[in-house]
């Protein structure tokens, strides 16, 4: 990751994929999901399953009668419900991930405690499911907070680790932007007075412990789709391997000679004939995706707020906070004509030593990087003026001189009232800092009139302009919203490298902006946390609602981030598209790596067809890997179609390797990757598995 990224993206620890205890939890949980009823959501692994039991059924048949073919149909019938408990595995591992912090959640929901303030203002300790929305409570140092809401008095750190993931404690305090806590998390230091904001049932936890409930998650529409697919594919494959039987039969018939395939090797036919694969996968994928979007500390509603992210066309993004820092910073200092830069650069700093908004502090740390000499005036010497509406200055009074800062207009009337001119050099600078949406801010000595002009401007986020051209590269337009004119929105808009910008917004432009690139067919994703955003998050596709942001905010979007940090959007898109990117790449692989089964399993069965004086019938000349026997051909088929789900978990999990770029390119990337090396991998490791089935002995004739 550059450093321009890393500008934007928080540090973020990162989590193990898997653990003993997750890992000893899907194994219990695999056994469990062999239920028929569980079984039969995954239609393709529901055939499997039902093979499993009619070999099953078999193999206790031939055992009791004394077949001398038990050691195969013994491997076979195993190797099938391996098939099976390894796609519940890979499903049981995801789940899994998320369980683990759900029940160390629900045990924090149980057994908090709260301190609720009632009619007389007294403090009683009640459990925390019996606070209602509007209760006032009172938490400690060392306590955990009982519910959602807003702080209302008191200033603390808060370790919110416990849902966040982030071991860093944070502030929260009343009023501003850091005023929202979580249910859950706990008070480090001092105390904090909180406005529960939600009935029992609907808080954050309560959201994210139903997210991570497996039996709770409602597949995706594109989920689906494959779902329906690849029922089609295995209910094709049923009724080709169903008419093979009577085919061979015929066929032997006729010839007066042969065998026809008996029915282990059938059902493992139809089991490597089928995607099995990705039909085991594809939950797993799904759920992997939901569980790191919450790493991210961002709560999807369903997992189609997360599919519809990765096919986003359109970003919407607020300019402050967002595309800019959110405060505006001095970035020059132009002394007018006449006027040394030591003087000016003295002046700038005496006049802002007392202005504590960002915008005052930058001047002052500006100055400083310039070489000027950091001072600090005591009331005794200096008596300071404070911004006003009504003056639109501030300043500082030193014995009889008077400096002032402020808006061009009102320094260039304290000026004039002096009797003093205005240089034109300086009104040039002011146009131009004004032309390229900056802020000017003209600064001035009652001794010496206008010493010059600061120029202010939004600060764009390092590593923006390199993250808006890999949007680009995705094909994903970037618009900026802000409530600037349109000379500064354009301004800032071509230095942040957007497409398009909407300056002057209203929350009736932002839902015109909406509907109008919905009615292109296009995806749109947008940012809010005020409660004039709520109608454009609820048209949005994606709406990325913060966490500090009002109700009806949190309420209008399908997704909530934690962090409330409005640049998380773009690794939301970027998580969505992986999930796609993953299950279309596995997808790829699940049917490109049946390509070689079918080398391997079609000449064993059907090679007896037409046995003459040959050992094995001219179909077995198709045995291109040269495998030792029809039987061990079969079995390592088999063996090879179980354990490459085992192998491919990790990448489910973990998702594929994200790099922005067009579908062209994605495409071409999944097709050569994942289809050419899905036809190739297969061979060496089907051949292996029967060299060492041959080693070991484990089937007739190797």
């Amino acid at each position: 990751m550059d450093n321009a990224t890393m500008d934007i993206v928080p540090h973020r620890k990162k989590r193990p994929l898997v653990d003993a205890e997750v890992t000893k939890r899907a194994f219990v949980d695999a056994l469990i999901k062999l239920n028929p009823k569980t079984l039969a959501k995954n239609p393709v692994m529901f055939v499997v399953g039902v093979g499993s039991l009619f070999t099953t059924a078999l193999f206790v048949r031939d055992l009791i009668a004394g077949s001398h073919n038990l050691l195969f149909e013994g491997q076979i019938t195993v190797w099938l419900w391996f098939t099976v408990l390894f796609a519940n595995f890979a499903e049981a591992l995801a789940e899994g991930r998320g369980k683990a912090q759900a029940d160390s959640l629900r045990k924090n929901r149980q057994e908090t405690m709260a301190k609720r303030e009632n009619a007389s203002g007294v403090l009683e300790n009640i459990a925390a499911t019996q606070l209602r929305k509007g209760d006032i409570v009172k938490v400690m140092a060392g306590e955990v907070i009982p519910g959602d809401g807003d702080v209302i008095e008191g200033v603390a750190t808060v370790d919110e680790s416990a849902i966040t993931g982030e071991s860093a404690p944070v502030i929260r305090e009343s009023g501003g932007d850091r005023s929202a806590v979580t249910g859950g998390t706990k008070v480090l230091s001092d105390w904090l007075r909180i406005k529960i904001s939600v009935d029992p049932g609907h808080t954050f936890l309560d959201r994210m412990i139903a997210l991570v409930e497996g039996a709770s998650r409602q597949k995706t529409p594109n989920e689906i789709a494959l779902n329906t697919l690849l029922s089609g594919l295995t209910l094709v494959f049923v009724f080709a391997v169903v008419s093979l039987l009577p085919f061979a039969l015929y066929s032997v018939k006729q010839a007066g000679a042969g065998t026809a395939p008996d029915m282990f090797s059938l059902v493992s036919l139809l089991v490597c004939l089928i995607p099995t694969t990705i039909g085991a996968l594809l939950s797993a994928i799904g759920i992997a995706g939901m569980d790191r979007v919450l790493q991210h500390n961002v709560l999807a509603m369903s997992g189609k707020a997360i599919e519809a992210a990765g096919d986003v066309d359109t970003l919407l993004l607020d300019k402050t906070g967002t595309i800019t820092l959110g405060n505006r910073q001095a970035v020059e200092f132009i002394p007018a004509p006449g006027i040394k830069d030591e003087e000016f650069l003295d002046a700038v700093q005496l006049s802002s030593l007392a202005d504590e908004t960002p915008e005052g502090r930058s001047i002052v740390a500006l100055a400083k990087e310039k070489g000027l000499r950091e001072r600090s005036l005591t009331a005794k010497e200096a008596r300071f003026i404070s911004f006003s509406a009504q003056t639109r200055m501030s300043g500082v009074d030193i014995g009889h001189r008077r400096i002032r800062k402020g808006a061009s207009e009102a320094v260039f009337r304290f000026v004039k009232e002096l009797g003093m001119a205005i240089p034109d050099e300086v009104e040039r600078q002011i146009t131009r800092i004004a032309q390229a949406g900056g802020t000017p801010l003209a600064v001035a000595d009652d001794s010496r009139g206008l010493l010059g002009v600061i120029h202010l401007k939004d600060v764009v986020k390092g590593g923006m302009k390199e993250r808006f051209e890999q949007l680009r590269a995705m094909g994903i337009r970037t618009i900026m919203i802000t409530g600037d004119n349109p000379l500064t929105a354009a301004a800032i808009a071509t230095e942040a490298g957007v497409d398009d910008f909407l300056a002057e917004a209203t929350p009736e432009a932002k839902m015109q902006l909406i509907l109008k690139e919905q009615s292109s067919g296009r995806l749109v994703a947008m940012t809010g946390d005020g409660t004039n955003d709520a109608p454009a998050l609820a048209a949005a596709d994606v709406g990325l609602a913060m966490n500090t942001g009002t109700q009806a905010a949190k309420e209008a979007g399908n997704m909530i981030d934690l962090d409330s940090n409005p640049t998380k959007l773009i690794e939301v898109v970027q998580i969505g598209k992986q999930l796609l990117m993953t299950r279309g790449a596995l997808t790829t692989f699940s049917i490109a790596n049946d390509v070689a089964k079918y080398f391997a399993i079609l000449p064993a069965i059907f090679g007896a067809l037409y046995m003459q004086s040959s050992a094995h019938g001219p179909l077995w000349n198709l045995n291109l890997m040269g495998l030792h026997s029809p039987q061990s051909a079969i079995l390592a088929a088999v063996i090879f179609n179980a354990v490459i789900i085992i192998a491919l978990i990790p990448l489910a999990l973990r998702g594929v390797s994200y790099r922005p770029m067009s579908a062209a390119q994605l495409l071409r990337r999944n097709l050569i990757v994942y289809g050419f090396f899905g036809v190739i991998l297969p061979f060496p490791g089907i051949y292996a598995i029967d060299n060492l089935i041959c080693f070991l002995q484990l089937a007739p004739g190797s």
